[in-house]
């Protein structure tokens, strides 16, 4: 199996993605990660990585979609000083800083068509050279690219060579959305809230509903989203973190009183349900804030306290 830093998840799935890095990561062969954005495409990256004979040298990654096309060149290759305006001194690019290494190319199907010529010369000779430069460099390292598009329609669509995407493609590994594997939402949350209790001292858990919460949404931004939306409870709870994303069902009532009696479902955090009762019973009491205190055994302060933080 891969590191259990890496494992991301316990689900059929997941277990089948560990496999195929597994069986990749010690060969030499390139692999492209396929999968929607969020899924964990680097992380599969570092983990290849880590487990290849290669894992004692430099990994380097590079967004191919965030750099702009006119620097391309400069951001893989290096370039010499004075080669184009602000190149005050000589650059290594992505290539020579992670000889004999790894390079980790995100989004490569974002790469502009004449780079992508200039980088399958460079995979089939493994030679370059820097931008403005004459001498010829030398180059050893492992490629690892990735995207979150269809490859393929990319090639039928004229804006992905085809020769590139075999050199990239020997061996495919295509990350599963979180969607697909609803049976590691549980497991992965309570990982990302173990991490957050270590890093903040903290010892805070999940409400009895927020897991429910979080295996009814598809997750379109999948792990990516999952891991925010808890941090950002996280950052908003006491002791009872209760964490529901943004277009989730809600699959329990709120609190409601009927007939002088305060109804409260299972699941409810504690938080919600001390608020529920505190106002439930001052509505009782028609706003008496001492009666209201001592039928709640509780000091007319603390009460005080309590309706300042619900504010």
């Amino acid at each position: 199996m891969i590191p259990s830093s890496k494992v991301l998840g316990r689900s059929p799935a997941a277990f089948e993605l560990a496999r195929s890095i597994v069986k990749a990561a010690p060969t030499d062969a390139s692999v492209l990660i396929i999968g929607e954005s969020g899924t964990g495409k680097e992380i599969v990256a570092r983990a290849v990585h880590e487990r290849s004979l290669r894992r004692d040298a430099p990994f380097v990654a590079i967004n191919c979609g965030a750099i702009s096309p006119s620097l391309a060149e400069s951001e893989l290759f290096g370039h010499e000083k004075g080669s184009f305006t602000g190149a005050s001194a000589t650059t290594m690019g992505c290539f020579e800083r992670a000889h004999p290494g790894t390079l980790f190319l995100d989004e490569i199907t974002e790469m502009p068509l004449t780079m992508q010529v200039r980088l399958l010369r460079v995979l089939e000779s493994g030679q370059y050279h820097r931008v403005g430069g004459s001498e010829q460099l030398s180059v050893n390292l492992r490629i690892v690219a990735a995207t979150n598009r269809d490859p393929r329609e990319l090639v039928q669509s004229g804006s992905f060579r085809s020769d590139l995407l075999y050199r990239l493609a020997v061996f495919p590994i295509r990350v599963p959305p979180l969607r697909e594997r609803k049976s590691d939402i549980a497991y992965l949350s309570q990982r990302f809230l173990d991490e957050l209790n270590e890093q903040e001292k903290a010892n805070k858990v999940f409400s009895p509903g927020s897991l429910a919460h979080l295996e009814d949404y598809n997750w379109p931004g999948n792990i990516r989203e999952l891991k925010n939306s808890i941090t950002r409870a996280f950052i908003l709870a006491d002791d009872v973190v209760d964490v529901a994303p943004m277009g989730a069902p809600i699959r329990t009532a709120m609190p409601s009183v009927k007939q002088g009696y305060l109804k409260i479902p299972i699941g409810t955090s504690l938080n919600s349900a001390q608020r529920a009762i505190i106002m439930a019973t001052l509505e009782h009491y028609s706003g008496d804030k001492r009666r209201t205190a001592l039928a709640l055994g509780i000091s007319p302060k603390t009460l005080y306290n309590r309706l300042e933080e619900f504010r």
